[in-house]
């Protein structure tokens, strides 16, 4: 015979089982899949390397400015020197008109061998006077546009150190999100990870003569060198240093960011693009890379992944195509 406690104990048993099948299993924290983890890091990259293309534009900005400050502190100098060297003749001239005036015309007309040659005294006596007002003028000018470019100038150099400083703390925050995506990317599989730094298609392409196929033959020599946000080269790249070595390979000067390589040369469509276009990405136009045929493009990605060849349509939303040599 079962006990009542037995009885109990069986029937607590029953319920608990029959609740616990009723309601939904405990869901076990959800790991993220290859692809999301891709997917953040993607997205944090593309924010990395708009910040890059950011900070490398404010140091332009900044060298530019600094430039500008060098001059006019040296144009404000060069008219202080002329003004030092001048004020002797200045205050010399000064007194002998000031003398003129008051003496000298006495003394002209006495000295004087006619009435013509008294008025040749007092007309070399006006023209020094009014020379000697008008180097005042210019002098005077010169002193205050200089003042003016210096303080314009310095203004200039300050704002771009601001944006600079905001720029860094931009990074540091940007920092910590990119920490998350190497952790996601650390977490993939190794063949995940072993993929995405394959360095891809690195086969002997032929490239067209001239410039551009100068250009697309450099970019393609750097296939496999590694990504380094604000890199110049030549041991590895970012996307738009890339880009600008290699069109300075083939004697062309174009910006160092994407944001200048989107105005360089003229628009084309993407039916027409040829070997050595340039493709800025993104509504930012953060990233650029160069088109090899019209299908495939160079182009240094991201942190973690080589300079390779890729999809033109596959590396991002497309804002603008550029060619640069015709």
């Amino acid at each position: 015979m079962v006990s009542h406690s037995s009885r109990s104990t069986v029937r607590g048993a029953l319920l608990a089982a029959v609740v616990a099948a009723a309601l939904p299993a405990t869901p076990v924290a959800a790991q993220p899949s290859a692809a999301d983890a891709l997917a953040k890091y993607d997205e944090l990259s593309e924010k990395a390397s708009r910040l890059n293309q950011d900070e490398l534009k404010a140091r332009e900005d900044l060298t530019a400015k600094q430039t500008q400050l060098d001059r006019a502190k040296g144009d404000l100098a060069a008219a202080r020197r002329a003004e030092e060297s001048l004020r002797g003749q200045v205050d010399l001239l000064t007194e002998a008109t000031f003398q003129g005036a008051r003496f000298n015309q006495l003394s002209a007309l006495l000295v004087s061998d006619s009435q013509q040659d008294f008025l040749n005294r007092m007309s070399a006596i006006n023209v020094l006077a009014t020379d000697n007002a008008e180097t005042l003028k210019k002098l005077d000018d010169a002193v205050t546009a200089a003042d003016t470019a210096t303080r314009t100038a310095d203004e200039a150099a300050e704002a771009s150190k601001a944006l600079l400083a905001e720029i860094g703390r931009k990074g540091a925050d940007l920092q910590k999100q990119l920490d998350e995506a190497r952790a996601r990317y650390n977490s993939l599989s190794a063949a995940t990870k072993s993929s995405l730094k394959n360095a891809g298609d690195l086969s002997t392409i032929l490239v067209p003569p001239g410039t551009a196929g100068k250009a697309l033959e450099f970019a393609l020599a750097q296939r496999n060198k590694p990504y380094v946000y604000g890199s110049n080269g030549p041991d590895s790249w970012d996307c738009s240093s890339l880009i600008q070595a290699a069109y300075l390979h083939a004697n062309v000067r174009i910006g160092r960011t994407s944001y200048d390589q989107a105005k360089a040369g003229r628009a084309v469509s993407r039916a027409e693009v040829e070997p050595g276009d340039i493709i800025v990405y993104y509504a930012s136009q953060s990233h650029v890379a160069m088109a090899v045929d019209n299908v495939r493009a160079v182009h240094a990605s991201t942190e973690g992944v080589p300079v390779k060849i890729a999809d033109i349509d596959s590396i991002g939303p497309i804002s603008v195509i550029r060619r640069i040599a015709d």
